[in-house]
């Protein structure tokens, strides 16, 4: 009876062990189809956010006078989160106070995103766009100084050229800085020994239509246009689609953009402490003669 009874407990241990084996495989399964069915509906949501209707948006821009450079570009629909892209700069906001820099007709546009990012964060997500036409005829309201200052009296167009060289001339006109003291000189290298390649190029500057800036890597070489912005209080200019005049992948700023240390209409310094080189490097420009 021994044998029979030590049988029949293996019997009982061994069910019980497929019971527990059982259990923890039903536990991890019902987990797995957990995970699936939550991603599944964050998959679903992003289906519906791409669907929205652009009908269903109201975009607006008031002007201050008739045809005027003065205004207010306006996404007045709720819930909706997303960037305007404006020609002249993109702000993530539903509304943008700005003076407009030269006349036409233009259009501006509003692209909806993942809600909370950024327009430049890399986890944004843009679903829809939806745009609007503005015609400006007059240029009533002053530009801020800045235009002036970098494209003329007039807005007529300005030429730029370094103050200085293009040979080595012992002045400070391209140099390495400290990155937080931009007076602070590391090597004059254009004013030593090593200009750039493009010492001898100048930079153009208008308002024929948009905020262009137009690339010459030497004085009778072919332009490149590009465009230039400003941010909000023109602390900063950024170059899109061409290079700064002294391009040296060494020294210029990734994002092409650049603290303006002064902007006047006799003198343009810029200041990067963002580049290859982990320092700081120093513009320095005149008006061409």
């Amino acid at each position: 009876m021994g044998w029979l009874f030590s049988w029949e407990f293996h019997l009982v241990t061994k069910k019980y062990k497929q019971m527990k084996i059982n259990k923890i495989l039903g536990l991890f399964a019902g987990a797995s189809l957990l995970m699936l069915s939550s991603c599944e509906s964050i998959e679903d949501r992003d289906e519906l956010s791409n669907s929205f209707n652009p009908d269903a948006i109201d975009l607006e821009v008031v002007q201050a006078t008739p045809g005027g450079n003065k205004l207010s570009i306006q996404m007045n629909t709720p819930g909706i989160v997303g960037y305007w892209d404006y020609l002249i700069d993109k702000k993530y906001t539903d509304r943008v106070e700005v003076i407009f820099p030269f006349t036409g007709s233009h259009t501006f546009t509003f692209h909806v995103t993942t809600p909370y990012m950024p327009s430049n964060s890399p986890d944004t997500k843009e679903y829809i766009e939806k745009s609007i036409t503005v015609d400006v005829n007059q240029l009533d309201e002053e530009l801020p100084d800045a235009f002036y200052a970098l494209v003329g009296d007039n807005l007529e167009g300005k030429t730029w050229v370094f103050d200085g060289g293009p040979e080595p001339d012992g002045g400070k006109w391209w140099y390495m800085s400290s990155p937080d003291n931009w007076e602070e000189l590391w090597w004059n290298a254009a004013g030593d020994c090593c200009p750039p390649a493009d010492a001898d190029g100048k930079m153009v500057f208008d308002l024929a239509g948009g905020t262009n800036y137009t690339y010459f890597d030497s004085a009778d070489a072919d332009g490149e246009k590009g465009s230039f912005t400003f941010n909000g209080d023109y602390t900063s200019i950024t170059f899109n689609d061409v290079p700064i005049l002294g391009y040296d992948a060494e020294r210029v700023n990734p994002d092409s953009k650049y603290t303006i240390i002064s902007l006047t209409s006799e003198q343009l310094i810029l200041h990067t402490s963002t580049n290859a080189g982990g320092t700081g490097w120093v513009w320095i420009f005149v008006p061409a003669e």
